[in-house]
Parts: structure tokens; sequence; C-alpha cells
């Protein structure tokens, strides 16, 4: 590997002279310790895992430390926390550790758009690069399909009861449901970045042509269809959860749920292969698990139950990660992931790196495309100092859980001496352990200090706990998640997300349901341009969307969209291919 050298090569020209060492799946299989019939080979690189047998085989075994890696405050200068999770993966193995990394599958919105493919970089990346950026096994194309089915079947059904009367309905075996065209909580998914689709009208035309009404889309990792594979248990647990989807309500305000439109065993078929984690690895050749999709901004954006208690019962540590910050990722993997999965974490990474600190405090805009501010490129510790605001913040978060995190400075060429020893002086002063990382240049010999900070962490009595108990009310939850985990000062809540939190708090199932905030992640606050760590602000709350089938309730901060828009200068305008050797090129 010391003939790839990051400095002057792209990522996906390492990834691509890297693939030509990759250990055989056979060999991945044989190092995991997997059985006859456990690797379900798909092709020559890539695998998944049956998961059913593995648990089943290995339901008495021990589980591994588990370690998740969460950031301070994403920034337009990248923070790392993929590359961060892959060199950590590539540290522990450095240092003998039986390791399975966990993350998640990227949307093609973002791998198209501005922020090109999440496989890491640099020396700490996870291959195959192509197929992992493009559709992997076809996870997201099952949940896009399986999303839109039911939007299929909840659209003719409206259709079939404008036109037949009950007589005819009751013939082919339907009773009329009664959607309120006004009222359905669904719109159709793609996963792409596609603005002009957020808000469109359906059913134009005659009445064979369905009914008019507004619409739209959504990005498919947002599809509660990925909330649902992100945290079932099996194919059971999935069925049962695929049936309980509320879509729509009818004129008289009571929920239409897939099961109410028998489109919910239809989905769960398109999705059974697709509970199967994928099986990658990184450049040096240690297992990656990736299942389950990002945005936790707008979604759970962790990489899935299934594929973390399968990595735990098959490795000694296990490395997942959680989406943006720890005010987005990290709260829903402790509050929502954790409390769901049985799983509870022995360690806690925040990746940090001194230039997006600068940014935070006060440091000037970053533009696509554009040169570096000498602000980011030169010492600049005053910056620094205000940024360290934003770090102090997360630190405070994750110790709110019950541990104590590590601080990881994802290095970059321009750091300075004094810079790296602020950032970790600061970080050891508020409660944190902390380490400097050089992974993307050295890979896994890069990452010795950060893991063997992590594997003595792991070791260490933690004492883990919720934020919050079930019975809460919804209400007090947000309220609780906007003043410990936000800073906000309160919450001002719209008129019809109070009313539609009275109705769900005055169900005692209901209250039951996990909370998944919406919120920015590029800011603390609701406000993406808000840097560092706002302070006398509220969280608006506009809107409460019900998962009944994911099992969690989702209140909409702010005006965030949930189908992000592709940029001026988007990611597909350098991606090509080789028409001599049919290589996919320029994946970054």
């Amino acid at each position: 590997m010391n003939t790839l050298d990051p400095r002057v090569m792209p990522d996906w020209q390492i990834a691509e002279a890297a693939e030509e060492n990759m250990k055989p799946l056979y060999q991945l299989a044989r190092d995991l310790g997997l059985a006859y019939g456990e690797l379900l080979p798909m092709g020559e690189k890539l695998a998944k895992l049956d998961y059913k047998k593995i648990l089943e085989r290995l339901r008495f075994a021990p589980n591994a430390r588990y370690i998740d890696v969460t950031a301070i405050t994403p920034t337009p200068l990248g923070e790392g926390k993929t590359t961060t999770t892959i060199g950590l993966v590539q540290g522990l193995g450095k240092l003998g550790k039986r390791v399975v990394g966990t993350i998640r599958q990227p949307s093609g919105g973002p791998t198209f758009n501005i922020k090109g493919t999440a496989a890491g970089g640099g020396l700490s990346q996870c291959i195959p690069l192509v197929p992992f950026s493009f559709r992997l096994t076809g996870d997201i194309e099952c949940v896009t399909n399986a999303h839109n089915l039911a939007m299929v079947a909840l659209t003719a059904r409206m259709q079939h009861e404008r036109n037949y009367d009950d007589e005819r309905l009751a013939k082919i075996g339907l009773r009329r449901l009664n959607i309120d065209p006004e009222n359905v909580q669904w719109k159709w998914a793609i996963d792409f970045c596609a603005q002009a689709l957020r808000n469109i009208t359906i059913g134009k035309g005659g009445k064979m042509d369905g009914v008019q009404m507004e619409s739209g889309f959504q990005i498919s990792v947002s599809s509660e269809v990925m909330a649902i594979l992100a945290i079932a248990k099996g194919l059971a647990d999935m069925r049962q959860r695929m049936s309980k989807i509320v879509m729509a309500y009818d004129k008289e305000g009571n929920p239409i749920t897939t099961a109410d439109l028998e489109v919910d065993g239809a989905m769960t078929a398109w999705m059974v292969e697709a509970l199967n984690p994928n099986l990658l690895q990184t450049i040096e050749g240690q297992p990656i698990l990736v299942h389950a999709g990002p945005f936790a901004n707008i979604a759970i954006g962790q990489s899935s139950i299934i594929a973390d208690l399968v990595a735990c019962k098959l490795a000694d540590y296990v490395v997942t990660e959680s989406g943006f910050g720890t005010d987005i990722g990290y709260e829903k993997f402790w509050n929502l992931k954790c409390r769901m999965s049985g799983l509870k974490p022995h360690a806690v990474v925040i990746v940090a790196t001194v230039r997006a600190l600068k940014m935070h405090g006060g440091g000037p805009a970053v533009k696509p495309g554009a040169p570096l501010s000498i602000e980011y490129t030169r010492e600049h510790l005053e910056l620094l100092e205000k940024g360290c605001d934003n770090l102090a913040a997360h630190i405070e978060i994750v110790r709110k859980s019950g541990i104590r995190p590590i601080v990881c400075i994802n290095r970059f060429k321009t750091d300075t001496d004094a810079e790296l020893n602020f950032v970790r002086r600061f970080a050891e002063d508020h409660g944190a352990e902390a380490a400097v990382s050089d992974h993307w240049l050295r890979g896994g010999e890069g990452a010795l200090e950060l893991a063997e900070k992590v594997a003595a962490a792991a070791q260490e009595e933690r004492d883990f706990d919720y934020l919050y108990p079930l019975e809460m009310p919804h209400k007090e939850r947000i309220e609780l998640i906007a003043t410990q985990i936000y800073g906000a000062d309160g919450v001002d809540f719209e008129d019809k997300a109070l009313q539609k939190l009275k109705k769900i708090d005055a169900d005692p199932l209901r209250r039951q349901l996990g909370t998944c905030m919406v919120k920015t992640h590029l800011s603390l606050s609701h406000i993406p341009d808000l840097k560092g760590r706002p302070r006398g602000w509220r969280l608006p709350i506009r809107d409460v969307m019900i998962y009944e089938g994911a099992g969690y309730v989702v209140p909409i901060a702010g005006d965030i969209k949930l189908l992000p828009g592709t940029g001026s200068d988007p990611a597909f305008r350098r991606i090509d291919v080789n028409v001599k050797t049919g290589k996919i090129q320029g994946l970054f």
C-alpha cells in the first residue's frame, strides 16, 4: 500500500489500485469465521451475509465491544467521519484486534450531487468503490420500489373508490376506505436530489387517470421503509412493522394503513433479500458491513440493527457510525437505536478537524470549487479557540449519555502542531480523551494512537443511560432534546404540531413510540447558517409525522426538506466511463 499516495492520487484511483489486491470473498468469510451457507456471494467482490443463520448459530456467543463514531457540527469543509470510521477499523486491525466496521449505504442523491461518494478517503476507504457508491446489491432500489408500490396501491384505491359504487367494490372484495385526498401523509420516493419534484400535482386527466391532488417526492433513504430496514430485527419483525405504516387518513380522521390497502405483504416481498447486510472490506482487508441508509437529519441515519447484531457476534470490536453531529446522529443512536437493539456503546469517538473548528469560530464561508481562504491554510489560533465552543457542546452531549468521549482530531496537512495541541488540550480540559489521527495519509498506521485509546476506553466501566423514559410525553421529550442537546432556550410549537402531539400523548400506545427529530445538520440550531454554539434562540416545531411501522414520532423543526436539491456544480459532471475498459471513473 506504500505505493498509494493520497497527496497526488484521487480517491477513485487509490481504490481502483487497492482492489487489485483485495481479499477474495472466501478469505473474508474465513477470517470472519463464517460457516457454510452464511456467505451469499453477489459476484466476485461483493456478498451478502445470511443474518438469520449467523445469529442462530452464534446466539450464545458474547457480544463485541461496541464503538460509535460521531462528529462535531458538519461544515462544507468535511470532517471525515466515515474516513475516520474506516481508519479506526484499520488501526484496531493493526493492533491485532478482531474488528468489523458497520456503515450505511450511500444514497445516489449525494453521490451524484455535491458530497460525492461516502466510502471514506485517502488510505482509509471501503472497497470496491464503484459498487459501493452506485447501487451496491440493490437495497435502496428495493426500498424505493416497496415505498412506491404503497403509493400505487393508495392512489389506485382512491381512483376505484371514486369510480365504483359499494356493490361493485364488494364484488371484488373491497370495502370503501373513504381516503381523504387532502390528508395523505406519504409522497413518492426517488434516490436523487430533485428539488423540482418536492411539490407536484398528480391525477390530471380523466377519471381513469387517478384522483387529482397535491403530492410530491421524498428521497428514498428518508422513507419509512428504510427506517424499518434500519431497525427491524428479522423478517417477522419487518412484516409486522410494514403492516402498521400510516399512509393517509379517511374523511373522519381515522388512519389508513398499508394493511388496509392490502399492500403490506407485497412491500415486504420486495425487502426480503435486502434484510441481509452487505459485506465489503477496507483497503487493508478488514470486513465492513454496509446496510441501511444515511441522512440522520431527516431519517434515523444509522447502520442497521441487524448488521450491528451480526457484527457483534463475529468480532471482538465493532465500530459503527452515526450520521452527522452528536446532536443529530448520536442522539438518535443513543435514544432510538440502542434502545431498540439492546446494544450499548462501550466507547464513543467525536471527529473534529482544525479547519472545521475555525469555520465554527467565524471563519469565511466556503464555496464549492473556490480556493480555501487563507484562514484555513495558515495557523489561526484565535479562530480555532472560538470554534472549540462547538466541540465543547458535542463533548457535553456525549457525556450526558454516561460516556466519556474520545475526540479524534482528523489531521490535515495544513494543521500546525500548535493548533493540534490546542484542540487536544481543549478536549481534555472539557472531560474527553483526545487523539490526533493521520489515517487519510497513512491508513491504519496513522490511526494507532486513536485505536489504542479506543481499545482502552472500551474496557472501562461506563454508566450509559437514555435521555428520557418512554413514559415521558413526546412534547416534553422534544423540549428536553431542544434544551439539553441543541442548547435552545425553549420550543415554539405551531398549532398543527401541538394538536397532533396532544392526540399522540393521549394514546398510551403511541406515547411509547420513540422520538426521531428532523432538524438541519448544519447547526446546533434549526438555522443552517448559525455556526459555533448558538445561544439565545428557540426551536420551532412546525409539524409532526407518525412512523407507526418504524416505531417513532417525527417532529419537524424549521424549514427542512425531505428531498434535498442538486447544486450548481454536481459530482455527476465529473463521473464518466472508460469505454475501453468499462471502468467508472471520477468518483470522489
